[in-house]
């Protein structure tokens, strides 16, 4: 009987441990934000995958405290790698799109408002940054006109910008 109590004990400290965190990082955030001047949406979206991140690593402590086999851990955490992985070199796939989301919202140097020309062969197109989501970023063209784009093809084409002049 003891040996629950143990368990239980750690994974109590193990959820507190992550709660706190979670809100130290919270608050790193909304200073990053002051700091730097993102959008808000931006440090939004990174919190949620922080978040999650942390989570996920506590549902596996936890897993390891209650005797779940390594074995079928590893299985499970190499399955999940691997769609990583697909995620990161597929170039049309949704979990590409999403990936490149990532990567726009962290570490990309526009943001929204800003205006982009995306350089391509034939026609270029031209327009201020609406909104970046976890699959497509929308332009507002000069003419007003709305246009999405996959984030993947964002990263994959030249991009030409003007940043929106500081306030």
């Amino acid at each position: 009987m003891e040996l629950y109590n143990y368990k239980i004990i750690y994974s109590v400290a193990i959820f507190v441990t992550a709660f706190f965190l979670r809100l130290l990082i919270t608050n790193s955030l909304k200073k990053i934000q002051t700091k730097f001047g993102f959008q808000k949406a931006r440090i939004l979206v990174t919190n949620k995958i922080i978040t999650v991140l942390i989570y996920i690593t506590v549902i596996v402590v936890v897993s390891f405290i209650w005797g779940v086999d390594e074995k079928q851990l590893l299985v499970y955490v190499s399955s999940f790698l691997t769609i990583l992985g697909i995620a990161f070199f597929a170039q049309w796939s949704i979990l590409s799109n999403i990936t490149a989301g990532i990567i726009l919202f962290i570490n990309y140097p526009v943001k929204i408002g800003d205006t982009i020309t995306i350089l391509e062969k034939d026609n270029n197109i031209t327009g201020e940054i609406r909104d970046i989501g976890a699959f497509f970023i929308t332009l507002r063209t000069p003419e007003k006109e709305l246009i999405t784009m996959p984030n993947a093809v964002i990263l994959q084409k030249n991009i030409k910008y003007s940043p929106q002049p500081e306030s």
